[in-house]
């Protein structure tokens, strides 16, 4: 099964503790350190929209993309919620097209790691440096391999709620770089005592810095930097998450 098929129903009840505001706000330091003020902005792998929703209320344009039409149902629904105007795109990021350019692209939440390929990962920043505008920032985050071997390695997790439970076993090859986890979910059906389980299965793939540098170079952008997520201090041996910054060199 396609993930975030099912697994967009519950994503936010079971991403209720992650902090996007912080999340914006460090993007937006970001963009001060690096002298950047966008109005316009894509976001890459945009999910249920939380980061799009945040960063349209303070104002700014937003373009959100995802190959998930469940995870975008709820995007669309959130940004009526909170009575913001947000494009919404259905497509796969190695193959994005867009309207005009863009003085921002971002791509948070370990979206980017879901390309398994390295030419499917460049041919997404040859796209991205093909709809910013000159000078534009690309920011975006990875996993690591110290996460994907330590912090979640052969390890099952699971978390059981009224709403819905699920269990998470986990596998990371070493070998080719990929995480899979199988992700077997139990969601209860509204107005009944009754759940549906549900299957998917996701892969992610652990790129080194000097993939990125040459990934981001081939593409013809300019690295900037990198840093260990939510700060501006350089990648440490148990960095779990980290941030890349890169340029459009001028076209």
């Amino acid at each position: 099964m396609e993930a975030y098929q099912s697994f967009a129903q519950v994503y936010d009840l079971f991403m209720r503790e992650v902090q996007y505001d912080e999340w914006v706000e460090y993007i937006e330091e970001i963009w001060r350190k690096f002298d950047c003020t966008p109005k316009l902005i894509a976001e890459l792998g945009c999910g249920t929209g939380n980061i799009t929703t945040l960063l349209a209320q303070k104002g700014i344009e937003m373009i959100g993309i995802d190959a998930s039409e469940n995870m975008l149902s709820i995007a669309r629904e959130k940004a009526l919620k909170n009575n913001v105007d947000i494009l919404y795109l259905l497509q796969d990021m190695r193959e994005f097209e867009l309207y005009g350019t863009v003085d921002c692209i971002i791509s948070v939440c370990d979206s980017l790691n879901y390309i398994t390929d390295r030419e499917g990962l460049l041919q997404t920043f040859k796209w991205v440096n093909n709809y910013l505008n000159p000078k534009g920032l690309f920011i975006f985050d990875l996993n690591t391999e110290y996460k994907y071997k330590y912090i979640l390695g052969e390890n099952t997790f699971a978390e059981n709620l009224d709403e819905a439970s699920y269990i998470w076993d986990n596998y990371y090859s070493e070998e080719d770089g990929i995480n899979e986890y199988q992700l077997t979910l139990f969601v209860k059906q509204p107005g009944t005592e009754y759940y549906s389980k549900f299957e998917e299965i996701h892969y992610e793939k652990m790129y080194s810095i000097e993939e990125i540098m040459l990934l981001i170079k081939e593409a013809g952008m300019e690295f900037l930097a990198v840093y260990d997520a939510y700060t501006f201090e350089a990648p440490k041996e148990n960095s779990e998450r980290l941030y890349f910054v890169a340029r459009e060199k001028g076209k």
